[in-house]
């Protein structure tokens, strides 16, 4: 299974363009409408992930996580030094250089797709 390489860049939520399911995310240095806040994630080919939710001020903040494919539209998102962050999974619907489609999606365990991506 490949991941698509699109994935790996700092994603922003574009709340303005959500569907009831589909959350919209786009790159960093798309230009937003003013907005307080918007959180982000960022994923990297070696399995790392960076939440970014909004923090005190609505200044973006940071919690380190994992990534992990389950299948070619799938990934488990987990964070082993959080207590108080669930795992999530997302489903890729599109994603290519200027926006990243999802919806959440079960998240399954590590042992039933072998590992981290990376």
């Amino acid at each position: 299974m490949s991941v698509p390489s699109c994935l790996f860049k700092y994603w922003v939520h574009s709340f303005e363009e959500d569907t009831e399911d589909v959350t919209v995310y786009r790159p960093a240095d798309y230009a937003f409408p003013p907005a307080r806040g918007r959180r982000g994630m960022e994923l990297a080919p070696d399995g790392t992930f960076f939440d970014h939710p909004v923090g005190r001020g609505d200044a973006p903040d940071t919690v380190p996580g994992r990534w992990r494919l389950v299948d070619s539209r799938h990934l488990a998102i987990s964070f082993p030094q959080s207590d108080d962050r669930p795992d999530r999974g997302l489903e890729i619907l599109r994603c290519d250089k200027d926006i990243l489609e999802v919806r959440p999606a079960a998240v399954t365990s590590p042992q039933a797709q072998g590992g981290l991506a990376g």
